[in-house]
């Protein structure tokens, strides 16, 4: 059934159609940006151009039929200079293309079925190393949810006052993907079997996280 979806949305043409951003308004493109990803090991070169156009990528894709939709925005990784990377480099371009994503897909009443998770897959120390960045950290990380029936405005678990391990109501990785399986009409629990017959559960691990509802 899925890969039926998959075909009718390619040929259809919608798809192809989706990537063309020159169909949209100067001025909603310009709301999102063109900001090239900023690259903290080297801040002069930068990376991807226009890494906020991405954004406005997937609102059309999601406009197309397209059900679940990845944007990349690397690179989060702030191991040198991490206070003035992220204030001159990372955040400025999130904080303008995240919020033109949300605006803009509630603006055509997208939002309200569209489950929007932003995440990474780990958090960062709770110490400065020497470089005065931060280094990888497993133990406590933080994703932002929007749409998709969630009520907004409230933060779900907590960490101790250094952000160094989970304290309240901790959440895994499992939890979100359960949660996002769960948007998508997918039973975690099914099993399905694979070319030599063996069954494969979807999420053996993890729990729809209800509090986001």
């Amino acid at each position: 059934d899925y890969q039926n979806q998959a075909l009718g949305i390619l040929s259809s043409g919608k798809a192809r159609a989706a990537f063309d951003l020159d169909s949209e308004p100067q001025s909603l493109r310009d709301r999102y940006g063109f900001m090239p990803a900023f690259d903290p090991g080297d801040p002069q070169r930068c990376g991807a151009p226009n890494w906020a156009q991405r954004m406005l990528l997937s609102r059309r894709l999601v406009e197309a039929g397209v059900r679940m939709v990845t944007v990349d925005l690397r690179w989060w990784d702030f191991h040198k200079q991490g206070f003035d990377s992220q204030k001159r480099g990372f955040l400025p371009r999130w904080d303008m293309a995240y919020s033109a994503f949300i605006e803009d897909m509630e603006s055509r009443g997208l939002l309200e079925n569209t489950l929007v998770v932003a995440w990474g897959e780990f958090g960062r120390t709770p110490v400065i190393n020497k470089d005065a960045g931060r280094d990888h950290w497993p133990y406590v990380m933080s994703a932002a949810f929007a749409g998709g029936g969630v009520k907004g405005g409230r933060v779900i678990g907590s960490s101790d006052a250094k952000g160094a391990v989970p304290k309240d109501n901790r959440k895994l990785p499992h939890d979100v993907l359960a949660t996002i399986y769960s948007h998508l009409g997918i039973d975690t629990k099914a099993a399905y079997l694979d070319h030599t017959g063996r069954p494969h559960v979807v999420l053996p691990e993890g729990s729809k996280i209800e509090e986001l509802f």
